[in-house]
């Protein structure tokens, strides 16, 4: 403590106690902080009320891992729609390439391939990168494509060391630390994912072994990136909340402590709690350059952190949406549908059929009045989405002549409200339907159907 150095911090002019330097703690036993994750109990979220300032970075982006974590839950995608999916990537984000990186697998023909074809495309962003497991074996795979980076599977809790890797800390870290400098010598610039970070000794782990990592880089001239992986979800972004599910503590350590620039740290988050998008936020509010993302949140178990959310997570914290197309979420989200097979949940946020489409009568008058009453945003402009209602026996005349409206594009003079002779037949016909014992939703191709019906008369 006394050879700690008092210096000036010349972000808020005061007087500063150099941090506290963390050393490796090679435990005999695991420790699984049974105190926050009783297995056989629902986990626990403690607090120390410890709270750790704001460090919004300058610049902040979007990596992409759709076609790594994306397809360790779904059947592969072929050849041609990762090269084609890899396209609208290039188009949403923009010319600042928000969406920086791009990670793939090596391990198939059919991987390799997608990864020759997409580097063939010469776009700056994102930037091909691939994604392997500490061994010699899977290095080798990377050195014969030529690739610039990697992502190293680098697991730091004490469950993966001790029970799935058989190891002791040390030999880990040297385990490591061996594949890494590998990496350094060919020029490789290694991207280390912590995996399971929110249940690491953040302290007597992690950050001794980020302290490495960054000696390593600065020895090699070579940047190696930093990607804290919320693998089972656990991370929580309330203040006060201890480590190692504090998001905002995990990403002030490794900046602090593990002496981690903003632009070489990433966070990677699933959505078991539901808190993947919020967590991203989060550590980009705290620190991180980098939210680590999929499309659509398609990923292991309950997904990942969904790359549109993010998009517009940017959009409300920068003000600005920086060039990025949000229209192509909606071509994306027709594209998975048509040409994968892949459903979209009705009520996913910006891609369900049904996001932005209201059912309730009070709620589709308000909006023929003025849909800014109950729409998000224009997601007209935004996505290509109008705002929709759906016709129901809770419609009434209000929602009907919405309905009409929109999916006619009927706008200004040409527009009818709720007292057209049109829509009251229309009304005429729908009350019939439920009173006779409808309970279903009134379909497109039916209002469709009435509607010519009544002009044919």
């Amino acid at each position: 403590m006394e050879n700690r150095k008092v210096f000036m911090n010349r972000h808020n002019n005061l007087l500063q106690l150099e941090e506290h330097l963390y050393t490796l703690v090679d435990v005999e036993q695991p420790n699984v902080f049974r105190n926050l994750f009783p297995y056989d109990e629902i986990p626990k979220i403690a607090f120390n009320d410890r709270i750790v300032p704001h460090n919004f970075p300058e610049e902040i982006w979007i990596t992409d891992t759709t076609f790594r974590d994306g397809q360790q839950s779904r059947a592969p995608y072929s050849t041609e729609q990762i090269v084609t999916i890899f396209d609208y990537l290039h188009r949403l984000g923009g010319p600042k390439g928000i969406i920086r990186q791009s990670e793939f697998f090596l391990y198939s023909k059919k991987d390799r391939d997608a990864v020759y074809k997409c580097m063939e495309k010469g776009y700056q962003f994102p930037e091909v990168t691939s994604w392997i497991r500490a061994s010699k074996k899977d290095f080798q795979l990377v050195k014969d494509i030529g690739m610039k980076e990697t992502g190293i599977l680098v697991s730091c809790s004490d469950y993966h060391i001790f029970y799935k890797m058989k190891m002791t800390r040390r030999e880990a870290m040297n385990h490591y630390l061996n594949i890494v400098q590998e990496c350094l010598e060919t020029g490789v610039a290694p991207r280390c994912h912590l995996e399971d970070i929110t249940r690491s000794d953040i302290h007597g782990f992690v950050i001794p072994f980020c302290m490495e990592l960054m000696q390593l880089g600065e020895r090699y001239k070579i940047p190696v990136k930093i990607r804290a992986c919320d693998t089972m979800g656990y991370g929580v972004n309330f203040s006060g909340a201890v480590i190692p599910r504090s998001v905002q503590g995990i990403i002030y350590g490794l900046v602090t402590h593990g002496g981690i620039p903003s632009q070489l740290l990433e966070w990677h988050g699933h959505n078991d709690f539901y808190k993947a998008v919020t967590n991203s936020t989060t550590a980009w509010l705290y620190g991180a350059c980098g939210v680590n993302c999929s499309l659509f949140g398609i990923g292991e178990r309950t997904g990942n952190t969904p790359l549109e959310a993010m998009v517009f997570e940017y959009a409300q914290l920068k003000g600005t949406l920086d060039g990025m197309d949000t229209t192509v979420i909606t071509e994306l989200a027709e594209y998975f549908t048509r040409e994968i097979g892949y459903k979209i949940p009705q009520r996913t946020p910006f891609v369900g059929k049904n996001f932005n489409v209201t059912r309730a009568g009070i709620h589709a008058d308000g909006l023929l009045k003025n849909e800014e009453i109950y729409n998000i945003f224009d997601t007209e402009k935004f996505l290509n989405r109008p705002v929709l209602v759906s016709v129901s026996n809770t419609s009434g005349l209000a929602g009907i002549a919405h309905w009409i409206n929109s999916y006619f594009r009927l706008k200004g003079s040409e527009a009818v409200d709720k007292n057209d002779p049109l829509v009251v037949k229309v009304k005429e016909w729908v009350d019939k339907e439920y009173d006779g014992g409808r309970v279903t939703v009134i379909t497109d191709e039916e209002l469709i159907a009435v509607i010519n019906e009544i002009k044919e008369k």
